[in-house]
């Protein structure tokens, strides 16, 4: 009995962390577009705390601890929930923490002289990851069903749910590798750049809240989904993931300016 309970626990915790949000691609994505942008300065420090790795590998860093127990506290910092007629900062943050706060604490950590090296490569690592998260819709959902994790659905007949669609589906059936992905969007403009990079986290989860509250509207509790879902919807997949990782370049030149 205790060798089944052992590994029921077990693939419980190994479903939670393989459950990316936005998919190991998406991250990695997010990662690579995010070096494009990076200053001089920016990217020299980044590589001597991450040993020569670039933001796309460790870009799933945060999703891969989430089955040890010992970074359980992390997991709040994922999302946040809020409801839509309201803004972030006309709601009580949860004590537990949220995407918000983690972004604010590793941007405070990884920017301080005076934390180890160590401490500053786990937080940069944090931060890659939830400022990925923070341009997935769902998200910043709404708590009363979890980020769309109780809205059930069908994806081309097969169980599922408006949070997972989102996080995974789309993208990982799209096909293509992270580095295929990110050269296939859109070319910007440094103009273009620019005005995406302008305002600050609060008005960024804003805009991510504006489109989850658009996705919450796009499908009905049951719904079957098919291609023409993500024909609908795949435009903003890639407007999200370019901004995720332009602005998370901004947030890196900053930190390390």
């Amino acid at each position: 009995m205790k060798r089944i309970a052992f590994l029921l626990i077990f693939i419980s915790n190994f479903i939670l962390a393989n459950d990316g949000d936005w998919s190991k691609t998406g991250h990695r994505a997010v990662g690579q577009i995010a070096e494009k942008h990076l200053s001089r300065k920016a990217k020299r420090a980044i590589k001597e705390l991450l040993n020569g790795r670039s933001l796309a590998t460790v870009s799933n860093f945060a999703d891969d601890i989430k089955s040890d127990t010992a970074y359980r506290k992390f997991g709040p910092w994922h999302y946040v929930n809020f409801p839509a007629d309201k803004k972030y900062t006309d709601v009580k943050p949860s004590e537990q923490g949220d995407i918000i706060i983690g972004i604010e604490k590793c941007i405070e950590i990884v920017g301080d002289e005076n934390r180890t090296t160590a401490d500053k490569a786990f937080y940069l690592k944090m931060l890659v990851h939830l400022m990925g998260d923070l341009h997935q819709p769902m998200h910043v959902g709404r708590s009363e069903d979890r980020g769309g994790n109780d809205i059930q659905l069908q994806w081309f007949n097969e169980g599922t749910n408006l949070h997972r669609v989102w996080d995974s589906h789309m993208i990982n059936d799209y096909g293509m590798s992270y580095t295929e992905l990110s050269a296939s969007l859109p070319k910007l403009s440094k103009e273009r750049v620019s005005l995406i990079q302008k305002g600050s986290i609060y008005e960024w989860v804003e805009e991510s809240q504006d489109i989850a509250n658009e996705v919450y509207d796009s499908v009905e509790a049951g719904e079957k989904l098919y291609y023409r879902y993500s024909y609908d919807w795949w435009s903003t997949v890639e407007k999200q993931l370019q901004k995720g990782g332009i602005r998370l370049a901004k947030v890196l030149n900053e930190v390390f300016s």
